[in-house]
Formats: structure tokens, C-alpha cells, sequence
């Protein structure tokens, strides 16, 4: 009989111990004293040896293994950190959005991506119900949330910005032929 596997961490436990981890090392670096240099210096070590691991295990994998462990949302994040992933940053950008797509179409609205420019992401976002994507509170839950997401996805990218919707937002106006407004119905 061999041992029992160890226990695997739920994503909310990971978040959690990541959450943790930041604060940590937040206060660490505002701690002053002679144990903070070694300490902050023993972190960035292990995560260098943890980088190489990755690395490792990344040329051992074929393309379809390395495209599963990119899409599992921890390794992903851990191969961006270490400048691993093996999709472009526009790429992981791009699917960022269309992720959020249909939380967006469920308000009303809609995002599109629209490309890299210079660094900066550029996002298409219209709105429904005639509010605008980009303006009041919901426009901007948005707005904020697109843009957390893709730069959590492409840290590589500088900033995140809408782009003007060429039909302002709204649907597009009902054709009405000419000869319908000219004519009078009959008294």
C-alpha cells in the first residue's frame, strides 16, 4: 500500500495564502531591522529557483502540455511571473476579454478587444439599455474590471484603454426609407 496523495489546495485556499503572502511581504519590506534584507533576499531566491523548475518542467513538455498547464489559472499566473508563458501577451490579453464578454452582454453592454498599441491594450466597450460602458458607476464597474483582468493576464501590458465605439454605443438607427416619410396615409 503506498501513501495517501497529499491534499491539494481549492483555488479559494490559494488566493487566500496568496493574499497572505502579499501582506507579508508588504510588511517585511516597511519593517526595518537586520532580519528584513535576508528575508526579502531569501524570497526572491527561492522564487528564482522556483522560476527554473517551472522553466524546467516547460522544455520537458510538449506543446500540448505546455498549452494545458498555461490554461490552469495559478500555473498561468506563475508562468507570467516568471516570463515563461508561452502564448503572447496579446494573445492572453485577448482571451482576458472574451472571458468577460458574456458578463458584459448580461448588463447590457459588450467588449471587444481591439489590439496592443505601443504596450497599452485597447477594448471596444458599448453599452445597452442607453447607458454608456464607460460612464456612471455600472460603466465604470466595468471599465475597472476589464482592465484588472487583462493586466492580471498580460501584466507586460502598461495600462488598458476603451476605444471609441464607431456607433456610439447605441444600436445602429432603423432604416427608414425616404418614400415612407414623403407619403400621407389616406384621412
Amino acid at each position: 500500500m503506498g501513501e495517501p496523495a497529499p491534499a491539494r489546495l481549492a483555488d479559494p485556499d490559494v488566493e487566500a495564502r496568496l493574499a497572505r503572502l502579499d501582506e507579508l511581504l508588504e510588511g517585511l519590506e516597511c519593517t526595518p531591522g537586520p532580519v528584513t534584507r535576508p528575508a526579502t533576499e531569501a524570497v526572491g531566491l527561492l522564487t528564482e529557483v522556483y522560476g527554473e523548475a517551472l522553466a524546467r518542467v516547460l522544455d520537458l513538455a510538449d506543446a500540448a502540455l505546455a498549452a494545458r498547464l498555461a490554461d490552469d489559472e495559478l500555473l498561468g499566473h506563475l508562468l507570467v511571473l516568471h516570463d515563461l508563458h508561452p502564448e503572447p501577451a496579446e494573445r492572453r490579453a485577448a482571451r482576458a476579454v472574451e472571458r468577460l464578454r458574456p458578463a458584459v452582454r448580461e448588463r447590457g453592454g459588450d467588449v471587444e478587444w481591439a489590439g496592443v498599441e505601443g504596450g497599452v491594450a485597447r477594448v471596444r466597450l458599448t453599452a445597452g439599455g442607453g447607458c454608456g460602458a464607460g460612464s456612471g458607476s455600472g460603466g465604470a464597474d466595468v471599465t475597472d474590471a476589464v482592465r484588472a483582468a487583462v493586466l492580471a493576464a498580460a501584466p507586460e501590458l502598461t495600462d488598458v484603454e476603451p476605444v471609441p465605439d464607431p456607433a456610439g454605443g447605441r444600436s445602429a438607427p432603423a432604416f427608414v426609407p425616404l418614400a415612407t416619410l414623403t407619403r400621407r396615409s389616406a384621412p
